[in-house]
């Protein structure tokens, strides 16, 4: 088995991710494919976390949009993560993968303080964490969040999961003929203003250097292939390649 050029990742998903084919909620199908997915990574002693959005269950953004306060909708958000949080860590376990769920909001009962020398120590005897809660406060996305906690544990990349095979310069879904960006940088990702991944995320990631790969988490053993250095998706670099 070809050798991971990776040690330790932060995996961004979002909640529709988990939702699979289904309007909103988690799809136990689905979750058994992302989890089969991790195993698979663990197995070559990949360091793992994992930060999922919480837009399967509610989205903030859009029930603010309605006229509920932005900070109470972007709590109940922040809420919604822990769920997916906690849904996804019964999948795993249920696989044999050690995990902890660890939330910037308190709540001891179900899961850890997101506690950063924490964080490392369970990556570093061989345990997947599930980063939830967001950062804590209103107003930042789980991009951002999963940004920052990439930057705190020291993740040597960035991994945005999503339905599409990486990044185009306008949804393909609804443009067929959009263009496709095999290699680009924080930049140009900023300066085309492309909506694959939150803008304050990509910036934080242009002033660390901190490179992001997007790929298409839907298609079985892409997670693996990424790890293992192929050129699957899009990268998103410092510097172009």
């Amino acid at each position: 088995m070809t050798k991971p050029v990776y040690s330790r990742v932060l995996l961004k998903l979002s909640g529709e991710a988990l939702a699979g084919e289904k309007p909103y909620g988690t799809d136990p199908e689905t979750l058994q494919d992302l989890a089969a997915q991790v195993e698979e990574v663990c197995a070559l002693g990949v360091q793992m976390a994992l930060v999922a959005g919480g837009g399967n269950i509610f989205r903030g953004l859009a029930a603010s949009a309605k006229g509920m306060d932005r900070v109470n909708a972007d709590y109940i958000g922040m809420l919604a993560t822990v769920m997916n949080g906690l849904a996804f860590q019964d999948a795993l376990e249920k696989r044999g993968i050690p995990t902890r769920v660890m939330t910037a909001i308190e709540m001891k009962e179900v899961a850890e303080p997101y506690i950063r020398r924490r964080a490392i120590r369970h990556l570093e005897k061989g345990r997947v964490i599930l980063i939830s809660g967001g950062t804590g406060n209103p107003y930042f996305t789980t991009d951002t969040a999963a940004t920052l906690r990439a930057l705190e544990i020291q993740a040597q990349v960035l991994l945005k999961g999503t339905k599409v095979e990486g990044v185009f310069s306008q949804d393909p879904e609804e443009n067929p003929g959009a263009t496709f960006y095999p290699t680009l940088t924080h930049r140009t990702f900023l300066k085309e203003n492309l909506k694959v991944m939150d803008a304050t995320a990509v910036s934080l990631c242009l002033g660390t250097r901190l490179p992001i790969r997007v790929f298409n988490l839907r298609r079985h053993g892409n997670l693996l292939r990424v790890i293992q250095g192929e050129s699957i998706g899009s990268l998103i670099t410092s510097r172009e390649e």
